[in-house]
């Protein structure tokens, strides 16, 4: 089976503020870098859905959901729905619910047996939104809405939901966190916004937060030693991913030292895990990554590791 490619042009109309570092270039850089690797005729390609409101209800609070379908721009205009960093125009609440949807179709796609796995190539981000608080640029939740979709379509028991963005997926977290069905692994930059994510591990939460100047050896360390032994006593039915590759050593807004090369080792080792446990199924769903280059180097190393 061939890996789905899920993203719609709905998501580069997004537009936010000039110098904001979460731009439509981020997927332009992607779709080239899949085209010149040759890849771009390999992968499967679809259209992201708009979520259906009962989706998202799963995870957001419905007053918040509310809040930001009457919030959002019908003209030119610019919201912040923070402290400035995510904003929304005419087309973000378009854009935002292709990005939940294209996680969910990607369940359906993996768990109906139309693919063995997707990466969701979309914007706005989602790891930080919280049931009920936009921030970090991220206004859904995506990877949550995919999960909690596949909990109640396909009754399933056990996903794991790992999250290797230089920032802790706090939304994702803080949305589980009571939920025994959903185990979540993360490794992030601390102290770093959003400055979540170092407290005690609980029976569903892992997380390895390392300091500024991490490079690869402690990257994978940290992974071999929190993150697969949890995954192996979880035996998770389905794995997602929040793939951010914002911790390169070529970014600008965060410290750590990673390579091209750490992203592709990090999917191969989940890669291996998915085929122990849930017959190889997984979602990935693009989160950070600004500097273009790297981005669109890194993503194509982690799409290439899930065809292979």
């Amino acid at each position: 089976m061939a890996l789905a490619f899920i993203s719609h042009t709905d998501c580069a109309r997004h537009r936010v503020a000039a110098h904001h570092p979460e731009t439509a270039e981020r997927l332009a850089a992607i779709d080239d870098r899949l085209i010149a690797s040759g890849l771009d005729s390999v992968v499967q390609h679809f259209d992201a859905p708009l979520v259906e409101r009962d989706q998202l209800e799963r995870v957001h609070h419905q007053e918040y959901i509310d809040t930001i379908e009457a919030s959002a721009p019908t003209d030119g205009d610019m919201i912040c729905l923070d402290e400035g960093d995510t904003v929304m125009t005419e087309h973000s609440l378009a854009a935002a619910r292709r990005a939940a949807g294209a996680a969910v179709l990607g369940v359906d796609l993996v768990m109906q047996g139309r693919a063995h796995a997707a990466f969701c190539c979309v914007r706005p981000p989602g790891h930080h939104a919280e049931q009920a608080r936009a921030m970090g640029f991220c206004i859904f939740n995506n990877v949550a809405v995919g999960a909690a979709h596949a909990l109640e379509e396909y009754g399933l028991e056990r996903v794991a939901i790992v999250d290797f963005d230089v920032h802790h997926g706090n939304g994702t977290e803080r949305i589980f966190a009571k939920e025994p069905r959903i185990l979540f692994c993360s490794t992030f930059q601390h102290p770093f916004y959003p400055f979540t994510g170092h407290e005690a591990e609980t029976t569903n939460l892992v997380d390895a937060p390392l300091p500024a100047g991490t490079g690869s050896e402690a990257f994978r360390r940290a992974v071999e030693e929190h993150w697969m032994p949890a995954l192996d006593r979880f035996e998770p039915q389905l794995l997602m991913i929040s793939a951010g590759f914002d911790g390169h050593v070529e970014e600008e807004m965060a410290h750590f030292m990673l390579l091209d090369e750490d992203y592709a080792w990090i999917t191969r080792r989940l890669v291996e895990a998915a085929q122990r446990h849930a017959s190889g199924r997984i979602v990935s769903c693009l989160e950070g990554g600004y500097a273009l280059s790297a981005l669109g180097r890194s993503a194509i190393a982690h799409v290439k590791a899930l065809i292979d």
